[in-house]
């Protein structure tokens, strides 16, 4: 299992689209690589168009996309005409916007921690969970999902995710509950108030609590 801030391992792998090398893919750039049970099941197939239709968005925040199945390539061929006909992507089967990367032995799926125990597939073997690994271009874990087999993900707050994990890794803000990218963000509570005009141009609002502690420091979202 990879913890928050370790380095991702580095792997080779067949996917859909050929070999590759994990860290030469992902070279200088933030990657996702989610997994799924099997091919040709019906909640992966929703969320694996449902990626394909937002892939463009990830693409303009500098994010490579890596999906994972434990099932070969051939089956991940086929299987992509039936996800291209589900989504909305404009994308064809040629030009399908990520690679599927086949584990078939569960090798990969075992050594990232991503098999369900609860659920099992008809010759019994553990089936693996809905991972999530958002990977920042140094190549370490920035955020880390694991929902049940059972348990269809939410793309658009993985793509929320991205935008607060990129803002907030090159400016000393957090971003509070339900955030969305131009909302406001809060000052981290190791910024000194002396430090707080250079940093925050924009302004930073107190507002006032029963404590009387001046904690809650909202700011415009920074540039």
């Amino acid at each position: 299992m990879v913890n928050l801030g370790d380095k991702f391992p580095d792997f080779e792998v067949d996917t859909s689209k050929g070999k590759i090398k994990f860290y030469e893919a992902i070279e200088g750039n933030w990657a996702i690589l989610f997994s799924h049970p099997a091919d040709y099941t019906p909640v992966c197939t929703t969320e694996l168009g449902r990626v394909a239709e937002l892939a463009p968005k990830f693409e303009k925040r500098g994010v490579k996309l890596f999906a994972l199945s434990c099932d070969g390539v051939e089956s991940h061929k086929g299987w992509i005409k039936d996800i291209v006909d589900y989504s909305k992507s404009e994308s064809g089967e040629s030009d399908f916007p990520y690679p599927i990367i086949a584990d078939e032995k569960r090798e990969l799926a075992v050594k990232l921690g991503m098999i369900d125990p609860d659920e099992k597939d008809a010759q019994g073997l553990p089936l693996t969970a809905r991972a999530v690994f958002i990977i920042g271009p140094e190549k370490t874990l920035k955020l880390s999902l694991l929902y049940p087999a059972t348990t269809g993900r939410n793309f658009d707050e993985i793509l929320r995710v991205v935008d607060s994990l990129q803002l907030t890794a090159n400016k000393k803000v957090a971003t509070p509950a339900d955030w969305k990218a131009g909302g406001d963000c809060m000052v981290l509570p190791t910024v000194k108030q002396e430090d707080v005009p250079k940093l925050f141009p924009k302004g930073v609002t107190v507002k006032e609590m029963p404590s009387g502690k001046s904690y809650m420091r909202f700011t415009p979202q920074p540039e």
